[in-house]
């Protein structure tokens, strides 16, 4: 039988919290991270979107600036995040080379690679900084985060936009289930809250224009959305074979019951109108979980606000859950954060644990007028959620078609 796998230690840093206690408690309140943005080259560049959900703790305030001069700021707040997860975890002694490392992000090192793009034009290739490569690389967030920690059952990357921090809970989970570590730090981070993205996503008409309005601006479900607000951050979690907690006497937040992976094939940047890819990594990871539709009380979902992307998931959700979805209380706390792309897997990980962990179900905010084609029972304002077993799920899906899901039970 597969080895159970639980977790023991959570970490954030998010527009609507630095810690995991903050965002908690404003999740449940339903606060807003979503700002108007002061940099300069918003108007520099004349952006048609100028609003954004930026770090509500600087990264400054946490780390050293040393520390920080050799990190692309997503690595920054990565590393913020899984050593607030290691701390909560308790973890004291660990043997290293059943320690494992899986942290996603969707974009990377953006601001590195932009800036670094800028010196060489305006300076010449002798004052592009030595450390470039190692701060714009994908994987430069876990390879921080296994230099930190000391991780030596391997540091691994996935990189699948949107879901990235979701497909690295399944990463740390198949470590732990087929023996190769004991423990994994899984997370995500993402920091590409700059001119270039901010413009790409804008010229896809991806991202919401409500520049005077900006808190109200991310409103999944609500007939009026116009796209996503950009976010940043980082979420991490500690995964753990259940027989190392319990042997170590750990605070057991939740079980990772199941979790799974699928891709669309449909289109690179459009999710299946019919949500067939969704479905599937839904059954599927339920499948994994040993669970049926009628045991799941709480979705986290994906909700980003977009026109064409809410419904698809509806759609997926009825048709994995059937009827039942009716009783499902469904939380989207992008409405508070934005999408943190490669990150939002990740934080929204932490807030399924805690929702299941805590039995309360996070606020949406912003739905004032519900799409009628999205007939879901939307959480608009945090409630508890049932006594006895509970399961929840959280979903992720990214451009590429990539889909992926985790099932959250107690323990």
């Amino acid at each position: 039988m597969a080895r159970k796998v639980v977790v023991t230690g959570l970490g954030a840093t998010t527009p609507i919290g630095g810690d995991v206690p903050t965002l908690w408690l404003n999740a449940l309140r339903g606060v807003s991270g979503v700002v108007k943005l002061t940099d300069e080259w918003v108007e520099q560049y004349d952006l048609p979107v100028k609003i954004a959900a930026k770090l509500s703790v600087p990264a400054e305030d946490v780390l050293g600036r040393v520390e920080m001069k050799r990190m692309d700021p997503s690595t920054q707040y990565g590393v913020i995040a899984a050593r607030e997860a290691w701390k909560d975890s308790g973890i004291e002694e660990i043997d290293h080379d059943r320690l494992a490392v899986a942290f996603a992000t969707g974009i990377g090192g953006v601001w590195t690679l932009l800036n670094g793009w800028d010196t060489l034009k305006e300076k010449g290739p002798r004052r592009v900084l030595p450390m470039t490569v190692p701060m714009l690389m994908p994987n430069g967030v876990a390879a921080a985060v296994s230099l930190d920690l000391g991780a030596r059952a391997g540091a691994h990357t996935p990189v699948s936009a949107c879901a990235s921090g979701t497909e690295a809970m399944a990463v740390g989970q198949e470590l732990i289930r087929a023996g190769k570590a004991d423990v994994v730090m899984v997370g995500g981070a993402e920091a590409a809250i700059h001119p270039m993205p901010i413009a790409a996503f804008s010229s896809m008409q991806a991202l919401s224009k409500r520049n005077d309005d900006p808190e109200r601006a991310s409103r999944p479900y609500d007939i009026d959305r116009d796209g996503f607000v950009m976010g940043e951050g980082a979420g991490a979690l500690v995964l753990e074979a259940e027989e190392h907690a319990l042997a170590r006497g750990a605070r057991i937040y939740a079980e990772l019951a199941g979790t799974s992976v699928t891709a669309d094939a449909y289109h690179i940047t459009a999710p299946d109108p019919e949500g067939l890819g969704a479905t599937r990594a839904l059954k599927a990871a339920m499948f994994d979980a040993r669970v049926q539709a009628e045991d799941i009380v709480h979705v986290n979902a994906h909700a980003t606000s977009t026109p064409v992307g809410d419904k698809p998931e509806y759609t997926a959700l009825r048709a994995a859950l059937g009827a039942h979805v009716d009783n499902v209380a469904v939380s989207a706390t992008k409405s508070q954060m934005g999408h943190l792309l490669g990150a939002s897997g990740a934080v929204e990980a932490v807030l399924t644990v805690l929702a299941v962990y805590e039995r309360k179900a996070p606020a949406t905010i912003n739905l004032d007028h519900q799409d009628p084609e999205i007939p879901l029972d939307v959480v608009t304002t945090s409630r508890d959620l049932p006594q006895g077993d509970i399961v929840a799920l959280s979903n992720s899906f990214g451009f590429g078609g990539h889909n992926a899901v985790i099932v959250v039970r107690n323990h």
